[in-house]
């Protein structure tokens, strides 16, 4: 028991050295951090409102709570400092015929509650300010005005980030793997991609970008290079009729540029395929983009993945999730370039042999001498 534990944790330990850095993970995060910026962090408070949708929520959360108690706190000081100007505490012992600014503030607390019943309208009716000094009717203007500013602010802010296209692309799923296969007599690199929802994506596209490192002619390595992969389906890939899984391929043609990988060569490739989906969203109209990423690992060659659709007895047409990632292995050519190869093959012989207007000219010979 002990040695198979041993094994099994040796085992983890080297998939985890092998496990290669992926610059956008399954789930469409990018894994990049930025450093060394020269510019200040206060530039993005110029862009105030990106900044805070971009917030987490427990950050978002905070600063609207910080932002409520300390108004709060802060106008309860200015209230408390309005009654002590005008002598309006207990302390000082007013006459009975002595108007405050604001009644029955007797100190600090109820200053604070006053702020609070002032900025949130709540008016329970036991404070208000009187036509006694004009600084008490300042500054209830003053933060009336700056309550509502943040509270507009805030249920912006909550809704934007509730509705944010960013959600809806959680609905959409890819393939836990790519596949390589022929389609149609070629080789293709082969991804499924499924809608979750009923409501259908506006416009949609699909495309692809091949991240991996290149040494130009003159010896300068660029780290993330980007390849262009166009993907395509059977249907186009414009405007796409996203009510199913789709089934998206990239023909391995020459211009590929997994035209000189081999299926015994591919887990030894460096790169990491990124595909995106862009559309609009049916309800909001916002723009939408759906992003994962593939590594070698995660690329299999030879296989295609199961039927999902069937039709039931009722006349509707049932999606299986269960075979979404299954993937079922097939006869493949273990190289794009032999299947060129073999095809260029049978063409020459073709044109060799089964060309009727192929003529083979004999020229006559002239008598030998004795």
């Amino acid at each position: 028991m002990f040695s198979y534990l041993r094994q099994r944790f040796t085992s983890h330990l080297r998939e985890r050295s092998r496990r290669r850095a992926r610059l956008v993970s399954k789930d469409g995060r990018c894994n990049i951090e930025f450093g060394n910026v020269e510019q200040s962090r206060f530039v993005f408070l110029i862009d105030i409102w990106t900044t805070i949708l971009d917030l987490r929520w427990r950050y978002k959360m905070t600063i609207f709570i910080s932002a409520f108690l300390g108004s709060w706190f802060l106008f309860g000081l200015l209230w408390y400092v309005v009654a002590y100007i005008h002598k309006d505490l207990p302390e000082f012992n007013p006459s009975i015929n002595h108007t405050p600014c604001v009644e029955n503030i007797n100190g600090l607390t109820s200053a604070f509650l006053f702020s609070l019943e002032t900025q949130v309208t709540i008016g329970y009716g036991f404070r208000c300010v009187t036509e006694q000094c004009a600084t008490a009717i300042f500054l209830l203007i003053f933060q009336s005005i700056l309550g509502v500013i943040i509270n507009s602010f805030m249920c912006g802010a909550i809704l934007a980030k509730i509705s944010r296209s960013k959600n809806r692309a959680k609905t959409i799923t890819f393939s836990k793997n790519a596949v390589i296969s022929k389609r149609g007599g070629k080789l293709c690199l082969l991804i499924r991609v499924a809608n979750l929802r009923k409501s259908l994506l506006i416009g949609s596209h699909i495309y692809g970008k091949l991240l991996k490192t290149t040494i130009t002619p003159e010896g300068e390595t660029i780290i993330l290079d980007q390849v262009n992969i166009e993907f395509v389906v059977d249907a186009g890939n414009e405007n796409l009729f996203f009510i199913s899984p789709l089934t998206i391929y990239h023909i391995i043609d020459k211009n590929s540029p997994f035209f000189h990988m081999a299926a015994e060569t591919i887990l030894q490739q460096d790169f990491e395929l990124v595909v995106f989906l862009d559309g609009t969203v049916e309800a909001t109209s916002a723009t939408c983009q759906v992003r994962t990423s593939y590594i070698p690992e995660e690329v299999l060659w030879g296989y295609r993945f199961a039927p999902i659709v069937s039709k039931t007895k009722e006349g509707k047409y049932r999606v299986d999730f269960q075979n979404f990632s299954k993937t079922v292995a097939v006869e493949t050519p273990h190289c794009a370039f032999c299947l060129y190869n073999e095809k260029e093959a049978k063409a020459k012989e073709k044109r060799g042999y089964d060309n009727p207007g192929f003529v083979l000219e004999v020229s006559e010979t002239s008598d030998t001498k004795m």
